[in-house]
């Protein structure tokens, strides 16, 4: 009898089904490969995205940008409680947030570089002489009170304007400012030749 020329042998099925296997796991390792190539290009990208930091800036020179952040911008109304005067001096400059910008010889914790240093007892008098003072003060006592609840009146060549906070006339009752400005107007400059005492409050 004839063989059928359409009829498979009997093993071709054999034959077939390992082909077959095998385009499955070519497909399944072509997936894989695509996938780490993916995932390594992701990696790679990531790794090469820049990674921006706060610039740093040095007394006395103004940022290139104003995203910079600084420690004022982090003081809000919100975030300082109303300074009643009974607190002790220290406590008093770090919880009303002055220690965050400025160095204040004789409190530890007040280191900050954002702002001048506050040598009020020798500074006053000379920033009150400085023809570019445009504000009311006419006493060192009426200078200190004023850079406190209107620092615009006066800005310290050398540092930004609009770094400190407007609101402090908010946060400081009137014993808790008298207590600043007393304190302050006694801190002199060691390196200043002045011997002249602060003007009398008026």
């Amino acid at each position: 009898m004839l063989a059928n020329p359409f009829t498979l042998p009997e093993d071709s099925h054999s034959l077939v089904k390992p082909k077959r296997s095998l385009d499955r796991e070519t497909f399944l390792l072509l997936v894989a490969m695509c996938l780490g190539v993916v995932l390594t290009l992701f990696v790679v990208m990531f790794n090469l995205t820049p990674q921006f930091s706060t610039p740093q800036t040095s007394k006395g020179s103004e940022p290139s940008s104003p995203a910079v952040t600084s420690p004022s911008d982090t003081l809000s109304p919100d975030h300082v409680p109303l300074a009643t005067g009974n607190e002790p001096i220290d406590t008093l400059f770090i919880q009303s947030g002055c220690a965050a910008c400025h160095t204040i010889p004789g409190i530890d914790a007040a280191k900050g570089r954002e702002g001048p240093i506050l040598v009020l007892g020798t500074t006053a008098r000379q920033r009150l002489a400085d023809p570019s003072y445009h504000g009311r003060a006419t006493t060192e006592w009426e200078y200190v009170q004023e850079s406190i609840l209107d620092p615009g009146a006066y800005v310290v060549p050398g540092y930004p304007d609009r770094v400190m906070p407007r609101w402090y006339g908010q946060k400081l009752s009137a014993t808790a400012l008298e207590k600043i400005v007393s304190y302050l107007l006694t801190v002199q400059d060691p390196s200043a030749s002045t011997d002249a005492p602060p003007s009398p409050r008026s």
